[in-house]
């Protein structure tokens, strides 16, 4: 979910439709041979480099797990170097992740399985279950990437779709309470067995989605994973937190808000739209133009009722459950300013930051963040 706007200002948006040309020059077709000719000694240099690295870095993973590197320091495998948080008071800056790795983690050095998923023993974990929530007008199909990466690890994947989003029928204005949203959530790990955890992982408006699921099930959440999503505190709602933000909102974000009124436009809205003109900028700035395409036809209004609604979360319960955090820089939905607002608000075990990331980093970033999820679900407990 993603709005900056006060409980006052609910109105009809006017559609901005932006335009912008893509011209591209036609390659020029004399100098093809030559370029052929020139790079295909480089390219084969690169793909032996390349081997020659992977290589080494398996051939280290080996020495470890025989043992044959003694004195030496364990080999970190992680995205982030990662710390934990203190006992301090709030106001001290929470350690957050930094790069450990000079190469993009979306080079193809190594396949994901390579990087992350050699030495897990899933039966170590105490759970390998991950059940992922959706952001405000995203469905299950957002997390086509990071299901297929996780389910290739061996991992258990369920990704729900909350009422009125992706492939749920029924009407996004028929919503009135945030239970009634997250119904398919509850339902799901109210079916579980006794003794049967998973970890949660929020989107956007799926982070307040998981935390009323936490309230209700603690003793079925492993961990709670928020990535660029709504992290609350008790008695505030999603509204609430982003009005905190609502003076430094960009014009992009009001630009892209059409409120639908069901119910008559004397009644407050039951919906909200996204000029989907406007969605690459604002929620794919990084994102693959193939992600932008789906995500166009897939996107389905957001509840407004849900948004209102402030969360009763407890120590006893809510409390019990360890959280982390996901940070994405480059957001323009939810700015990382608001990120590190909420988090500073209430903070996690600890924070990791994905370098490049935009609201979407399902999309945008997959390999680093199926990393980080792997590599959270192996932080044992304290």
């Amino acid at each position: 979910m993603h709005l900056f706007l006060s409980q006052n200002s609910c109105k009809n948006q006017e559609t901005h439709k932006t335009f912008t040309g893509n011209p591209q020059t036609a390659p020029n077709s004399s100098n093809r041979w030559t370029r052929i000719r020139s790079t295909r000694k480089d390219n084969h240099d690169e793909l032996i480099h390349e081997q020659a690295l992977a290589a080494a870095i398996l051939f280290r993973q080996h020495q470890q797990q025989n043992g044959s590197a003694s004195g030496s320091f364990p080999f970190d495998r992680s995205v982030s170097l990662r710390h934990p948080n203190g006992s301090g008071s709030k106001k001290s800056q929470l350690p957050r992740s930094s790069s450990s790795r000079a190469r993009s983690l979306t080079d193809p050095l190594l396949q994901p399985h390579q990087l992350v998923n050699q030495d897990i023993k899933l039966d170590d974990l105490e759970t390998n279950h991950f059940v992922l929530v959706h952001g405000g007008g995203f469905g299950a199909w957002c997390w086509y990437k990071t299901i297929a990466l996780l389910e290739e690890g061996g991992f258990k994947v369920t990704a729900v779709d909350l009422t009125g989003s992706g492939i749920h029928s029924f009407d996004t204005n028929g919503i009135t309470s945030l239970s009634q949203y997250v119904k398919p959530l509850t339902d799901f790990l109210d079916k579980l067995v006794d003794g049967e955890k998973t970890i949660l992982v929020g989107h956007d408006f799926g982070g307040a989605c998981i935390s009323y699921a936490m309230e209700l099930f603690p003793h079925k959440v492993s961990k709670a994973i928020f990535v660029a999503a709504a992290m609350l505190t008790n008695g505030q709602s999603t509204l609430d937190m982003f009005s905190q933000k609502a003076a430094g909102s960009s014009d992009l974000m009001q630009q892209a808000q059409i409120f639908v009124y069901a119910n008559g436009n004397n009644n407050p809205p039951t919906a909200i739209n996204l000029d989907k003109s406007i969605l690459r900028d604002l929620l794919f700035n990084q994102s693959p133009g193939k992600d932008v395409a789906l995500a166009s036809v897939s996107i389905r209004p957001i509840p407004f009722p849900p948004v209102l609604e402030k969360l009763s979360l407890s120590d006893l319960k809510y409390g019990t459950v360890r959280r982390f955090y996901i940070e994405t820089p480059e957001d323009n939905a939810i700015p990382i300013t608001l990120q590190e607002s909420m988090i500073n608000s209430s903070p996690p075990e600890k924070v990791f930051r994905l370098k490049g990331a935009d609201h979407s980093p399902f999309f945008s970033k997959p390999q680093a963040l199926h990393k980080l999820l792997v590599e959270i679900s192996k932080i044992p407990s304290t």
